[in-house]
């Protein structure tokens, strides 16, 4: 099992093309641990913002009667991937990981199975 801090690093070392990552609390919007980012990826307003991206997605599924559960959420942009993995398990109920990638330099499939590789290990 790995803490936050060990998460962190690892999704920043382990896929490549990574520019930011976060460990949040959905439930209150804090960011638990973050890592990279910079001052055009303030990653603290990201944890914030993507939890409302959580709870709008979860709103919209209990609307639709849909019973499966979310594993991750994916936005692009022109230039970047930002990929939002909701944390299973006991030890991490109510957390999301959160990662930026740089397009070019990233390959999707392997950052989402790195991901839950990475989720599985988490201990909050």
């Amino acid at each position: 099992m790995a803490n936050v801090e060990i998460s962190l690093k690892e999704m920043m070392t382990a896929v490549e093309g990574a520019m930011g990552a976060a460990v949040v609390d959905y439930t209150s919007g804090m960011a638990l641990g973050t890592m990279g980012g910079g001052k055009d990826l303030d990653l603290a307003v990201a944890a914030a913002g993507n939890t409302d991206v959580i709870r709008a997605k979860v709103r919209t599924m209990e609307h639709l009667g849909l019973k499966g559960e979310i594993e991750d959420i994916l936005i692009t942009l022109g230039s970047q991937y930002h990929l939002i993995r909701l944390v299973k398990g006991r030890t991490g109920s109510g957390l999301f990981i959160y990662l930026v990638l740089d397009r070019e330099r990233s390959n999707l499939a392997m950052a989402r199975h790195q991901l839950k590789r990475i989720e599985n290990e988490i201990e909050v």
